[in-house]
């Protein structure tokens, strides 16, 4: 039968969202197609998870906003939704916790199928987690859902930058799977090849190149905007009249944590030295 043995997969996109642009929501139906076309997936849920405000990355307005401008440039999508969970943490949390979370999160609910009462799914919720580290990351339950990180090759890229990311996180996000949209100008192969990390995981990595050129990026869009230029056609219209509305992207908001080491490099620093 048709779809029976395809493995259901929840994309996930972690990032600062700021703010939120149609080249972000173009990785998700990119993402769907390159993984259905394969006949061993089916796609049945993206989420968005923008960044908390402890991730202390410059010119990064507050979490409030960008959570907002992401409900609204998603309003019309029938299968991406925004969640709020790592943006509402007092600190900045690592996406392989990220990941871990909405993974738990999307078994729970398979397990549960939305008919167990209350006290029954709060005790399969904790029965989850409980299991979480049990399970290997190389074989999950064949029937499970499996969540897969959505990106672009710059994050991909990142794996190597020194103390941004701590290994054994690195291996757990590519122990559920990677879906990383590329451009022209990117080499991903390469950069696999070159990682021994990655290289290790390379089965688990879904490269999807996206032939229809676009440059749109978050720091292009926030240039555009304090010079007072449009960006119409970048972002849904929805987020351009919330920007217009709250008067957000300024000279002045660009400074913001300027001079403020990002939390990831800050937390690994000190953790290596200790």
């Amino acid at each position: 039968m048709e779809g029976q043995n395809e493995t259901k997969v929840v994309l996930l996109a972690c990032g600062s969202f700021n703010p939120i642009t149609n080249m972000h929501l173009r990785m998700f139906e990119l993402a769907r197609d390159y993984l259905e076309d394969t006949g061993q997936y089916k796609v049945v849920k993206g989420i968005i998870s923008p960044v908390g405000d402890g991730y202390k990355k410059k010119g990064l307005i507050e979490a409030c906003h960008r959570l907002e401008m992401t409900r609204l440039a998603t309003e019309n999508s029938d299968w991406i939704t925004v969640d709020s969970w790592e943006s509402l943490q007092p600190e900045w949390v690592e996406t392989a916790k990220v990941v871990r979370h909405h993974y738990n999160e999307a078994l729970a609910a398979e397990q549960n199928n939305d008919h167990v009462d209350t006290v029954k799914y709060a005790k399969k919720r904790r029965m989850v987690e409980e299991s979480y580290f049990e399970e290997s990351s190389h074989h999950k339950r064949r029937d499970s859902p499996q969540l897969m990180l959505l990106c672009g090759a710059d994050v991909l890229e990142s794996f190597g930058i020194p103390n941004l990311w701590k290994q054994e996180d690195i291996a757990e996000i590519l122990g559920h799977g990677l879906v990383c949209i590329t451009r022209s100008g990117n080499d991903p192969h390469k950069f696999i090849h070159q990682s021994d990390m990655l290289w290790e995981y390379r089965k688990n990595i879904h490269l999807v190149h996206e032939w229809v050129t676009n440059d749109i990026s978050a720091t292009h869009v926030r240039r555009a905007l304090r010079r007072g230029r449009t960006v119409r056609y970048l972002l849904p219209d929805g987020v351009i009249r919330y920007i217009q509305e709250h008067s957000l992207y300024s000279a002045e908001s660009e400074k913001k944590n300027a001079d403020v080491v990002l939390e990831p490099l800050q937390r690994n620093l000190g953790a290596s030295s200790s």
